[in-house]
């Protein structure tokens, strides 16, 4: 597995599209790790062991054949602001906040996605999906021979116990379910480690290089969509100069 590192500007528009339709689970449900959560992604509280993932502070990673991770890094902070997972040509952000004891935010965070495109001469729509209520949002850009598309990006969140996470599919996982079937698989195994202490609701949970990373030479990367930055925005991360090898 590869490990880079990103880079963030100090301040990003947002840009994202999704596409997928679902119930958010209630906090009773959050808590109890039944309704969409049933299978994941889990609380800290609900494995016996850390042993086998990825330890990136507030989450925990399975492993996979052919997964490549990397870090954005905010410039202004030098904070570590998301980590993004790259698998087969298709990428899913994670970022994880806090969030209230008695109330889920990913229907009002979905509300200011949409608005946040639409201010961007974007669309969003509502699907069925597989974690609840999705968004497949798509914003105008430019195409390689000149001409106007669009961006597409597929927006997943998922409330827990005192903590809401967000993943953003980017590539084909953005556009066909069979593509972004071994990404949800993925994020269906992440750990959310919310930590005892006091914090308001939105502050992202605190992220961080895995201690045994090692520093390698980066590898041929393909640019894939990936928002990062604590508000509900798309981004397209800059890439850092270096990526780091995990075991």
């Amino acid at each position: 597995m590869v490990f880079g590192l990103g880079r963030k500007a100090k301040k990003e528009e947002v840009s994202e599209p999704d596409d997928s339709l679902t119930t958010a689970e209630s906090p009773e449900d959050a808590a109890a790790g039944s309704g969409v959560r049933a299978n994941g992604p889990f609380d800290e509280s609900e494995i016996t062991s850390r042993d086998g993932y990825v330890d990136l502070g507030a989450l925990l990673i399975a492993p996979s054949e052919g997964l490549q991770l990397r870090l954005e890094v905010e410039e202004a902070t030098q904070r570590v602001v998301a980590v993004t997972l790259d698998l087969n040509g298709s990428s899913l952000q994670l970022q994880a906040f806090a969030a209230p004891k008695t109330e889920g935010l990913w229907d009002e965070i979905r509300e200011q996605i949409g608005q946040s495109v639409g201010a961007q001469g974007g669309q969003v729509e509502e699907v069925e999906g597989g974690f609840g209520t999705e968004l497949v949002a798509k914003l105008p850009a430019g195409l390689p021979d000149g001409s106007q598309g669009y961006r597409v990006a597929r927006f997943v969140g998922v409330d827990g116990p005192r903590w809401f996470l967000r993943g953003v599919l980017g590539g084909p996982a953005a556009l066909e379910r069979a593509a972004a079937e071994p990404l949800e698989a993925l994020f269906r195994q992440v750990v959310v480690i919310r930590g005892g202490s006091p914090m308001p609701p939105r502050d992202l949970l605190q992220l961080r290089l895995p201690k045994d990373a090692a520093a390698t030479p980066p590898p041929a990367a393909t640019p894939q969509p990936a928002p990062a930055q604590p508000a509900p925005a798309l981004q397209e991360p800059e890439r850092g100069p270096e990526t780091t090898q995990i075991g």
